[in-house]
């Protein structure tokens, strides 16, 4: 820890006394990138560096740059993306589930909204549960047009414990097998 500023110096020159103090006594050796420029490309033509920095940090450590949206554009982005993956719910009451979830986030954020006034709409659930039914209907076609192209030579009532050649499957539970 260290001593406090005393009384008479001012903030700025206190901190500059104490990295001067910090260098001379060898603190600042050795660490990666000393001596080196920082390597900050402008961000905008008037050279908003703090921004570009900001980005390219985000960048390093992986952060997407949604989570630095505010929370409206954020809130909009879900809706987008619930609408476009309503087909890969299991369930209609998943989707449902899904539609209120964000509708109570959007409503929260509507009782205290924070920065500027940006509409976000709620999400219409029966719209969205069409959505899925369409898209769940038209996954199951595909499905089922790929198990005829799958097995054109299988017959219709075959048993599901009896491999092709008529001879019982080795995956099948055991209270399948016949009593001896």
């Amino acid at each position: 820890m260290t001593e406090r500023k005393p009384p008479q110096m001012s903030y700025h020159s206190w901190i500059d006394q104490q990295i001067a103090d910090a260098e001379r006594r060898g603190l600042f050796d050795g660490l990666p990138g000393a001596g080196k420029p920082l390597n900050i490309k402008p961000g905008a033509a008037d050279g908003d560096y703090g921004q570009a920095w900001l980005r390219d940090y985000a960048q390093r450590e992986g952060v997407a740059a949604e989570e630095m949206l505010p929370t409206p554009l954020r809130l909009r982005r879900e809706i987008e993306r619930l609408a476009e993956s309503a087909g890969e719910f299991r369930s209609e009451s998943e989707v449902r589930e899904a539609a209120a979830d964000l509708n109570r986030r959007i409503v929260e954020w509507r009782r205290i909204p924070v920065g500027p006034p940006i509409h976000v709409r709620l999400v219409n659930a029966d719209d969205l549960v069409n959505r899925w039914r369409t898209a769940r209907a038209a996954r199951l076609a595909e499905e089922a047009q790929a198990a005829k192209a799958a097995a054109p030579g299988a017959k219709a009532g075959a048993r599901p414990d009896k491999a092709a050649n008529g001879t019982r499957s080795w995956w099948r539970p055991s209270r399948w097998r016949r009593p001896r």
